[in-house]
């Protein structure tokens, strides 16, 4: 593992991409959260290492709740103050998480669970446990939900169960969110942990199904357009290492193509003008500097996925 995970530097990095990206139309789609596992992962920071993981998550957190309903949430930060979900107080409350004094003991014991402390516990089952843990004990002020899910995607890739974030149960869950809350709820008043363990499984299969129909449209889509790269001559190689760049990273300025891709400014800006030409890359934001460009059909594949549109 490297040895830099957990670098707040990595944070920094994530908070810049979302920063690059907010406001453009990507992020009126039901994707943000799942981009944020997937900048997340390219920042490095997949390893759950003990007494790191919540710099992970308060990092997380900070860049989740960047937005105006963000504020008062202290964004990064464990919650200070007594919350409850349901009711007006929490004499009415459906469920009321640990004081805020508790939460340091709480975490603690659950970094070690993750780490495979005092026992391992095979991964699936890891991850759905996790996912019951991390909202029970509800770290935050708002943005808990959210961060469960994206903690049980990262947490099968730190076990090596996924080489990168391509699942997205959130949408499993949102669909069945009724069963959902209410599955959380028998577990922690009844201890049923068989029938959230069921649900988690089941919405994990269901993602992984979406997910390899998802990669074989990505992969017949990537195709056709190297097709049509092919046709530049001359500008063609140039211009497929910006289109093989921009699989991995479908939403980039000219400066991160440039590192991703080693070719000059000029050339980098010379194939972004061939592919938007093509109607392969769309800029998005109407700027003169500092612009984004992406790969639009690309990244349509993936939000109709997360949409849950066919």
């Amino acid at each position: 593992m490297a040895s830099d995970e957990g670098d707040p530097r990595h944070t920094g990095k994530i908070r810049l991409v979302m920063r690059d990206f907010r406001g453009t139309w990507f992020f009126s789609a039901p994707m943000s959260d799942a981009f944020l596992v997937l900048a997340v992962a390219d920042g490095g920071l997949t390893c759950f290492l003990l007494a790191r993981f919540m710099r992970l998550a308060c990092g997380m957190h900070e860049v989740l709740m960047s937005h105006p309903r963000g504020l008062g949430k202290t964004p990064g930060e464990v919650r200070r103050s007594k919350v409850w979900i349901g009711g007006t107080r929490p004499g009415s409350a459906v469920f009321v998480p640990p004081p805020a004094g508790a939460l340091a003991d709480c975490l603690t014991h659950f970094e070690r669970f993750l780490n495979d402390v005092p026992e391992p516990t095979p991964p699936l089952i890891k991850a759905a446990l996790a996912h019951v843990q991390f909202e029970t004990i509800h770290p935050f002020l708002d943005g808990n939900g959210r961060l469960g899910r994206l903690l049980s995607v990262l947490q099968l890739v730190a076990d090596g169960v996924l080489r990168a974030p391509m699942l997205y149960p959130s949408l499993f869950f949102k669909t069945h969110r009724a069963l959902y809350y209410d599955l959380l709820d028998g577990v922690r008043r009844r201890g049923d942990w068989e029938r959230w363990l069921d649900f988690f499984a089941e919405g994990v299969r269901i993602s992984a199904t979406q997910a390899a129909a998802t990669a074989n449209a990505l992969l017949a889509l990537v195709t056709a357009d190297r097709e049509r790269i092919a046709g530049l001559g001359r500008a063609a190689p140039s211009a497929h290492a910006v289109h093989r760049a921009m699989q991995r990273q479908p939403l980039a300025t000219s400066a991160t193509l440039v590192k991703a891709t080693r070719l000059t400014p000029a050339t980098v800006n010379k194939s972004l003008a061939h592919l938007e030409r093509l109607g392969i890359v769309t800029e998005l934001t109407n700027r003169r500097r500092d612009r984004v460009f992406g790969y639009r059909r690309y990244v349509d594949e993936l939000t109709a996925e997360l949409a849950g549109t066919p």
